[in-house]
């Protein structure tokens, strides 16, 4: 007996990319000989197996084919070279809702998706009820879905898959909507498949979530295969991938410690390789002015993504343009609902700068552990003072960039004691 769930055998996916329209057109009826269009392979060559009770996670950049192999291995799109085996019955939510008719009632799309799925009217009646519960979506269930808000088309079509009783489940991306209690209902319910031997394949950006739920992890970038492993490993292999094209390398070259980068070098501050706030909210009357900042993980490389329980490093290079006696250099990380987590500054800290002249540069930077939950938090940072007695503000960035904590365990609120626990009986 097979204990392979999925093979993927050198899956190639090849789409011909055409200028207009009419070139499309003239080629499917024979009229041209020549090539028209130009080939892009959305994946190459790409081969991975799932065994049967596994947890696979596929991460990789926007582009590197995670949403195609999915489609391919659920029958969605065909593959131009190569070939998938699936071995159990599929359920998968590739984008929420396809298949729902958008005319028929909640309660008409539940029995449909169910026969689509080769389920008899008495199967799916038996797993009505758990359907119902988990959508939780009252008297709705009988107005057509045309009529629902995305929250409940969401709810809906998740509770119709994952009830269905699938012996492969197949997310991309599902997990990311919905509000915070639906999805704490969503994981609740991945747990119980572990638990109860099922296979997962997912496709997720969450990499804590991919940290903790998953056996195995497979990383693509540009419809390759880099490498497949051990959900750490693979994670720090992608923040390299994510690093390298900030900086335009090839993954393989040399990646440079922060403190080979030139500062001030055209493209190559710091703050570039990081993904900032398009909006961040930037003031201050910049007698001192921040040109560059970085959060550098326990390797030294510039990151948004640190792991949880590690050292990191959080860094600001301010530039004075008048002499300021004592300033103050802070940092604060908030969550996306804009509440203060926690942060410091110079003075908290007991570190005396005394006057600053003008031309000078300040390099600052604050070390600590991560002991924050896995989750997704905001970073700001300011330069402040006083004059005459008055508190100014020389510099401040709001919400500059994000910090996305990396973690396969979480506790209770929004940092960790790091307990150790302790049987006496």
């Amino acid at each position: 007996m097979s204990t392979t769930a999925i093979k993927v055998n050198d899956v190639s996916k090849l789409y011909k990319l055409y200028d207009k329209p009419s070139d499309r057109f003239k080629e499917a009826l024979g009229l041209t000989k020549e090539k028209r269009y130009k080939e892009h392979y959305a994946l190459h060559n790409v081969s991975f197996e799932v065994e049967k009770g596994q947890t696979v996670g596929i991460i990789g950049t926007n582009g590197s084919g995670k949403s195609t192999i999915l489609k391919i291995i659920t029958g969605v799109l065909s593959a131009t070279e190569g070939s998938v085996d699936v071995d159990g019955r599929i359920s998968a939510l590739l984008e929420l809702g396809a298949g729902f008719n958008q005319e028929y009632t909640g309660m008409e799309n539940i029995y449909l998706n169910g026969t689509m799925m080769g389920y008899s009217k008495e199967e799916v009646d038996a797993r009505l009820q758990m359907i119902l519960d988990f959508a939780d979506i009252g008297d709705f269930i009988n107005q057509p879905v045309k009529t629902y808000s995305s929250g409940m088309f969401v709810r809906l079509a998740f509770a119709v898959a994952i009830n269905i009783d699938p012996e492969i489940l197949i997310v991309d991306e599902a997990l990311s909507v919905g509000d915070v209690f639906f999805q704490a209902k969503c994981y609740h319910k991945f747990e119980e498949f572990k638990k109860n031997g099922k296979t997962i394949l997912m496709v997720s950006h969450d990499l804590g979530s991919i940290a903790k739920y998953c056996d195995k992890v497979v990383l693509l970038n540009k419809g390759h295969l880099v490498e497949e492993g051990e959900p750490k490993e693979i994670v720090d292999l992608y923040k390299q991938i994510l690093v390298s094209e900030a900086e335009g390398r090839e993954l393989d070259e040399k990646q440079p410690e922060i403190d080979d980068i030139e500062v001030n070098e055209e493209g190559k501050l710091w703050k570039n390789i990081l993904m900032q706030n398009p909006n961040v909210l930037d003031y201050g009357d910049k007698e001192a002015e921040i040109i560059d900042f970085a959060i550098i993980d326990d390797k030294g490389r510039i990151t948004n993504n640190i792991q949880k329980n590690t050292e990191f490093k959080i860094r600001m290079k301010v530039s004075f343009h008048k002499d300021i006696d004592q300033p103050i250099f802070a940092y604060t990380i908030k969550d996306l609902q804009g509440t203060d987590v926690t942060g410091t500054n110079t003075m908290y800290e007991k570190v005396d700068f005394g006057t600053v002249k003008a031309g000078k540069t300040k390099v600052i930077e604050f070390t600590q552990n991560m002991n924050l939950q896995g989750r997704n938090y905001l970073l700001s940072f300011g330069v402040v003072g006083y004059k005459d007695n008055d508190f100014a503000v020389y510099h401040r960035f709001y919400d500059a960039c994000n910090i996305n904590v990396v973690s396969d365990k979480d506790t209770v609120g929004f940092y960790d004691m790091n307990s150790e626990v302790t049987v006496l009986e």
